[in-house]
């Protein structure tokens, strides 16, 4: 059986509220709205699935009507569930994100109850699944204790893991978790200073810092500037492409698929980067988190147009 990627964090129940023109603070903007399944986990775990990765998610999905729609849609996306915990009502966690009429985000507010639930001991109980993985995919919604459970699993067991901060206020957490021995690290711009000391001021020196923690890579994704991958002896950078943004809601949580293919493919560092910027550039041209239309092979042949794969 081949070794499935194991997402752990996040699974929400999103709204998005599209204004057409630009926001007024303090006052009354016209919108519209849509619901989708959403929270970074919860989107790695589909976008991997459409791509024909086999996938589990661990989190947590309230005993409501809305932990239910939210369940329902993993399940129908492809998603296995077996290892999540089904808890109380009013568990499942809910974002609302206003996107300006450009595509971009204007702000997001993010009601999670559950988080705590997660546990170390909770984890323990999963070492089966997790021992099995090819990759681990954590984000920061875990507590500090349950992220620290896992890179000293990931320690024991080899298993890599993948840490995504998601936003600055989460990721904050990871300056009390010990990351040695992490695969891979993910922040954009905002978020790559507050994972880091005072005294590291410079890009360089927020990297040199975090490498001197014993993590073996840094991806830095630097929007419209592409994204570099920093390694103990290279940096490997890439362009981004140049779309009509129509949501940039999922773009990251897209891009880290896309990187996860290719390292499930074999591809090189160069040839995830590619993989990954293409299926963030299709996410930024739909509405919501997900590029429904894509399958593996339409993805490998957009990146092939795009970058030469």
């Amino acid at each position: 059986m081949t070794k499935p990627v194991v997402c752990i964090g996040g699974a929400f129940v999103d709204e998005l509220y599209y204004v057409n023109e630009p926001i007024l603070p303090a006052t009354t903007n016209m919108a519209s709205v849509l619901q989708k399944a959403g929270g970074v986990s919860r989107n790695l775990a589909h976008q991997l699935a459409l791509l024909d990765v086999p996938v589990e998610l661990i989190s947590v999905f309230g005993d409501d009507s809305a932990g239910n729609w939210l369940k329902n849609s993993c399940s129908s996306a492809g998603i296995r569930l077996s290892s999540s915990l089904f808890a109380d009502a009013g568990s499942t966690g809910k974002y609302t994100g206003i996107i300006n009429h450009d595509g971009s985000l204007y702000t997001a507010l993010l009601a999670n109850s559950s988080d705590h639930l997660l546990t170390p001991d909770y984890l323990e109980k999963q070492t089966d699944l997790l021992g099995s993985a090819c990759y681990l995919l954590a984000d920061t919604n875990l507590s500090v204790q349950s992220l620290q459970w896992l890179v000293d699993f990931s320690n024991r067991s080899g298993v890599p893991l993948i840490i995504e901060p998601v936003s600055v206020p989460p990721a904050k957490k990871l300056l009390q978790v010990t990351l040695k021995g992490v695969f891979l690290l993910t922040p954009n711009e905002d978020e790559l200073p507050v994972l880091c000391s005072a005294d590291a001021v410079t890009t360089e020196q927020q990297i040199q810092e975090l490498t001197d923690q014993g993590i073996q890579a840094i991806w830095l994704h630097k929007g419209a500037e592409g994204s570099v991958l920093y390694t103990n002896d290279n940096a490997t950078q890439l362009h981004t492409l140049a779309v009509d943004i129509i949501d940039c809601t999922g773009a990251g949580d897209g891009a880290l698929s896309g990187f996860v293919l290719g390292k499930y493919l074999g591809y090189s560092d160069e040839g995830c980067l590619k993989l990954a910027h293409t299926l963030a550039g299709e996410i930024l041209r739909v509405e919501g988190a997900i590029a429904t239309h894509l399958t593996r092979e339409k993805l490998i042949e957009k990146a092939q147009e795009y970058y030469s794969l």
